[in-house]
């Protein structure tokens, strides 16, 4: 029997990418999403829940699997109530990491962002690290927190600020070496094949910084 994944954030950037991997590997015989809105994708298998994912524990009995891969998250400019963004970035990807330690599942595997400190006094980066600690304190035995710098890609929504960062990122990439090479921005597709192989494969680390996700994504 093959493998059972659970995705949250499927209809978003990575998440969907991460989806197709999936689907087209033959290690995972089915793939449970959980979102508020339908993949729009018809194959066997997927098994899809759509649920309120502030509600996500009310679910407990159909969260179950072998691995559960974290897409989950918003933007200042999406979500610029602090409430709501703590309730996305960090109440979900907490939700899911205790219902995982609950249910035995052995592998947890968040997408969180480069700078995230529980310390920091960028309302942002505070959340994201908040979130790491609390995923981590639940010791999934095997637990991957991902920490990517600005994220590439194409997006249905309009994004000004993002998509500006975007650009410039192209001109200073190159300049980027040494110890500034964590912070050259990343693809989506980059993430989901690490997601990928972290759950298939042993390694050292629980947080995982920008240039070493490239690095296991290429292996």
């Amino acid at each position: 029997m093959g493998k059972t994944a659970i995705i949250l954030g499927a209809t978003g950037l990575t998440g969907g990418l991460l989806l197709q991997q999936l689907l087209d590997d033959n290690r995972y015989d089915k793939i449970k999403l959980f979102s508020r809105s339908a993949c729009g994708i018809g194959n066997p298998k997927i098994e899809e829940h759509l649920v309120d994912l502030f509600e996500l524990k009310s679910h407990q009995e159909q969260f179950t699997g072998n691995v559960v891969f974290c897409c989950i998250g918003t933007t200042k400019a999406k979500t610029p109530d602090q409430e709501t963004y703590l309730k996305i970035d960090y109440g979900i990807p907490v939700s899911a990491a205790e219902m995982a330690k609950e249910n035995g599942i052995k592998t947890y595997i968040v997408i969180s962002a480069l700078g995230a400190d529980k310390n920091s006094k960028v309302f942002y980066n505070r959340t994201k690290g908040r979130m790491e600690e609390a995923v981590l304190a639940q010791q999934i035995s095997n637990t991957y927190v991902l920490q990517p710098s600005l994220i590439g890609g194409s997006r249905d929504e309009n994004r000004l600020g993002e998509k500006l960062a975007k650009i410039a990122m192209t001109v200073v990439n190159p300049f980027l070496i040494g110890s500034l090479a964590k912070y050259k921005s990343i693809q989506p597709e980059t993430i989901a094949k690490c997601m990928v192989f972290l759950d298939n494969n042993n390694y050292p680390d629980s947080r995982i910084l920008s240039d070493d996700i490239k690095h296991i994504a290429n292996q």
